[in-house]
């Protein structure tokens, strides 16, 4: 019961304060997310050097990871010219380049690692900037905070079918990776979370409602994939959770492992469909 309390308090305030900060403006989205990027990026590279891996550079890392985003914020939000992205662009070389003189074990395991972080971690923390703002309208919370509420219903609706009606259709997502993925509770949670779609719709008639359910379907398979990546990742090193970021739920990769995945793939869809931002 003390468990249960724990994990219902934290993942309250969890989803109040990203909703919060999201909500408030884009400054509080600005520090949010650069907070976040530098937690789950040095998660990365711990769980990568405790385990023998490598020794990703776990220094420039973060900085790199927590430049870009900013960067990508302030060329929308403030108007930047092009030059603000070329100190980005010479830390990768540097992370690279730096690996001829450390003499560490590894140097290319050392250096793809390190840039690993920056595909997996800091690009799709960074994309957020990119479906937040418009030119017309500057910056909006809609799209950034509906992905997550889409990720939040999908998780809830694939826990409910997946523990209603695992027993009649026991059929496992990916047993290897993740035993207790069922396909009856990835099917369910895509159902309630294309309903949810339609009421997004209805509470904000930016787009059309097959639009809308296009998201929302987007978004709950990419999720899905993502929490089966960080699982997998979890698995390959043997560890339950990637840190203790909240109390009773885990690290930062755990709480944003399907964004990681979701916002690249909702960023795609956003574009390539023309929803208005």
């Amino acid at each position: 019961m003390n468990n249960f309390i724990k994990r219902t308090l934290s993942g309250i305030l969890y989803v109040l304060v990203l909703a919060g900060c999201i909500i408030w403006g884009q400054n509080s989205f600005c520090l949010l997310f650069v907070l976040i990027t530098a937690l789950a990026l040095g998660e990365f590279d711990n769980i990568i050097e405790d385990h023998g891996l490598a020794q990703p550079n776990k220094t420039i890392n973060v900085i790199s990871g927590v430049y870009l985003f900013l960067a990508v914020f302030l060329y929308l939000n403030r108007h930047f010219s092009g030059i603000i992205f070329l100190p980005y662009l010479f830390s990768l070389l540097y992370i690279i380049s730096s690996e001829l003189y450390q003499h560490k074990k590894n140097p290319v395991a050392n250096w793809a690692y390190t840039l690993a972080g920056q595909v997996y971690i800091a690009l799709p923390f960074t994309l957020l900037n990119t479906i937040s703002y418009s030119p017309e309208k500057g910056y909006s919370f809609i799209l950034p905070l509906c992905i997550f509420i889409f990720i939040w219903i999908n998780d809830t609706g694939a826990y409910l079918f997946g523990s209603m009606l695992h027993n009649l259709i026991p059929y496992k997502l990916a047993p290897n990776i993740s035993p207790k993925k069922t396909w009856i509770g990835s099917i369910g949670g895509f159902i309630v979370v294309i309903l949810s779609g339609i009421a997004l719709y209805h509470f904000t008639s930016t787009a059309s409602v097959w639009l809308w359910m296009g998201l929302a379907f987007v978004v709950a398979l990419s999720g899905t994939y993502g929490d089966l990546v960080e699982s997998q990742i979890k698995r390959e090193v043997g560890i339950k959770d990637s840190g203790r970021f909240l109390p009773g739920h885990g690290g930062v990769l755990d709480r944003f492992d399907s964004a990681l995945f979701a916002i690249p793939a909702a960023t795609i869809y956003i574009y390539c469909t023309n929803f208005p931002l």
